[in-house]
Formats: C-alpha cells, sequence, structure tokens
C-alpha cells in the first residue's frame, strides 16, 4: 500500500511540475488529485470487502 502512495504521490508532483504556471495545468492537478483519491478510496473499500468475503468463505467450508 505505501508503494502506491509513493507512487501516486510522485505522479501528482510530475504533473504538477510540468504544467506549473499555467492555468491548465492547475486544472491538471486538481484532476490528478482527484483521480488519487478515488484510487485510494478503491483501494481500502476493495481490501474491507475482500477481508469480509474470505472469512465468509472460510465459514462457509467450515461447515461443510
Amino acid at each position: 500500500m505505501n508503494s502506491v502512495m509513493v507512487s501516486l504521490v510522485a505522479f501528482v508532483a510530475g504533473v504538477k511540475n510540468r504544467l506549473t504556471g499555467e492555468e491548465k495545468g492547475a486544472t491538471a492537478v486538481e484532476y490528478g488529485l482527484m483521480v488519487a483519491l478515488i484510487v485510494i478510496a478503491a483501494i481500502l473499500g476493495i481490501t474491507a470487502v475482500g477481508a469480509n468475503l474470505q472469512t465468509l468463505f472460510a465459514d462457509v467450508a467450515g461447515r461443510l
């Protein structure tokens, strides 16, 4: 998970450095940050659901 965060931060920093000083650059950075937050939320959600599903399947397998 930490490598994902580092990659996202590096991506956003790279976009910001490349497009600094222009109105389009500010918009691109904002979209980049939004995408980063969506990715983080998706990773957290998938991780939580995955853990619950694993527990559910283990319980079902144990009852069989």
